[in-house]
């Protein structure tokens, strides 16, 4: 089983052809093809990552127009596809043409051996990470409900809870810790209404000061209070027709919770400085980190809006409750900030993944979120380690190793781990990286009790 990634190389004369197979042969397997038929036939049947086509035959006047064609339709089978295109010298027309067309690179001919591997190299890396981001999203696109994401119990059960409420017309309170995602749910329960192509207004109770919290709710009349220069409509006000999101709910003051009762009650509003009261359709959602039963009987909270607020109630579980959420929601923010960053790695360390299956995770899915980003802008290598997420590696806890063998046996098992990771569990290509047979591998997997996970697909063996 070949270890190299395939490059199909299209010329028509077979002694360049020939020449690049034998520059190229040792870091790619080589496929070759002369003409737009031959390519196209290969291409279809085995999905090269890499293909480098020379778009300026010199034995075909026609070439030109065949080799733009064989560049788009490449690009229309597999869009993930690099193409390198090879060109005359200077010649702008066919460069353009080829960027045009979809092409990955130009290189202008004679082609320098040296920017040619660099190329290569580049592009297969950005293949490899496409690939990686696209399987992420084909698996978080299973498990993705109204933009949460989940398979654990306790989601599974937040989701059945808001494809239920989420089109009866009904206040809901939303509870759970800070950082579990709270608006999130709120919003599904939005898209999920009636109401789903009107507002959906949010405001955090939280963040605002109590004197300005009463008149971004309610909104004022021009002149009301000094600096009122124009009539303002209040955030209740503003999701006429849609939702109301009231977040950090337990956090608004005695004084402004009577107010939000009348308006629960008689869904109309008052204006600071204003006359006449304002009908308002809204249906309110609202959300606390806070106990509110607790805050009612010490007086913080006003029991009958309460149960205004609560005819039913949605708890969202804690990160550190969800299981395998938490690897789940690990590589979809691991695939979006590479992304978006244009970071070439690969994904997470076995360390890595450890680390963040140990970590109790106080800020929840805020704090992984916010983890992943950080790390993925500061990894130096192909991978994302504990030290990048800044939590602690479990498997570096050997301050008790004072001898020679024993030192030697923690780097040969980090070696190991490490060359397991950049193969993605591939004992066979592991084995040929390390420089040692197979039998010998499984002896270390063995002794260092790394246990396999995954099957080699054309031994029938265990991979790790």
């Amino acid at each position: 089983m070949t270890t190299h990634p395939t490059l199909l190389l299209i010329d028509d004369e077979a002694v360049t052809r020939s020449e690049m197979t034998s520059a190229l042969a040792s870091n790619y397997e080589i496929l070759e093809a002369s003409g737009r038929a031959n390519a196209l036939s290969q291409i279809r049947l085995v999905m090269p990552p890499l293909v480098l086509l020379n778009l300026d035959p010199s034995s075909n006047v026609e070439g030109t127009a065949e080799g733009l064609i064989i560049l788009r339709e490449t690009v229309q089978l597999n869009p993930m596809t690099k193409v390198i295109v090879m060109v005359g010298s200077n010649d702008r027309t066919k460069a353009a043409a080829a960027m045009e067309g979809g092409a990955y690179d130009i290189l202008e001919k004679p082609v320098q051996l040296d920017v040619l591997k660099v190329v290569l190299q580049r592009a297969m890396y950005l293949f490899n990470l496409e690939r990686e981001s696209r399987a992420v999203r084909e698996e978080v696109s299973g498990t993705e409900f109204q933009g949460l994401v989940g398979t654990s119990k306790p989601m599974q059960e937040v989701f059945g809870m808001i494809r239920r409420v989420g089109p009866a017309d009904v206040p809901i309170l939303i509870t759970g810790e800070s950082g579990t995602g709270k608006e999130l749910v709120a919003r599904a329960i939005h898209r999920l209404s009636g109401r789903k192509d009107a507002p959906f207004v949010a405001i955090n109770c939280g963040a605002i000061p109590e004197t300005l919290l009463e008149s971004e709710l309610f909104g004022y009349e021009k002149g009301a209070f000094t600096g009122a220069v124009q009539q303002r409509k209040g955030r209740i006000e503003s999701a006429q027709g849609g939702t109301l999101f009231l977040d950090e709910i337990g956090d608004i003051p005695l004084s402004l919770q009577v107010k939000l009762l009348r308006f629960l009650q008689e869904h109309e509003v008052h204006r600071l400085g204003g006359r006449h009261k304002i009908s308002v359709d809204v249906r309110v959602l609202a959300a606390t980190n806070i106990d509110l039963q607790e805050a009612i009987n010490s007086g913080r909270f006003r029991e009958d809006l309460f149960y205004r607020l609560c005819v039913v109630g949605i708890p969202v579980p804690s990160l550190k409750t969800r299981g395998s959420d938490i690897t789940l929601l690990a590589k979809q923010f691991f695939a979006k900030f590479a992304e978006a960053h244009k970071k070439p790695l690969k994904g997470f360390t076995s360390q890595g993944i450890e680390a963040i299956l140990a970590h109790n995770w106080p800020g929840n899915v805020r704090e992984l979120e916010n983890r992943v980003k950080r790390a993925v802008v500061m990894a130096e290598g192909k991978y994302i380690t504990p030290a990048n997420l800044e939590l602690k590696d479990l498997s570096s806890g050997h301050s008790d190793v004072t001898t020679l063998r024993g030192a030697r046996d923690l780097r040969e098992k980090e070696l190991v781990r490490i060359i397991l990771d950049k193969v993605d569990g591939n004992v066979s290509k592991a084995a040929i990286e390390l420089g040692i047979s197979r039998p010998t591998l499984y002896q270390l997997l063995s002794r260092y009790r790394l246990r396999p996970s995954k099957f080699d697909a054309e031994h029938g063996e265990r991979r790790v």
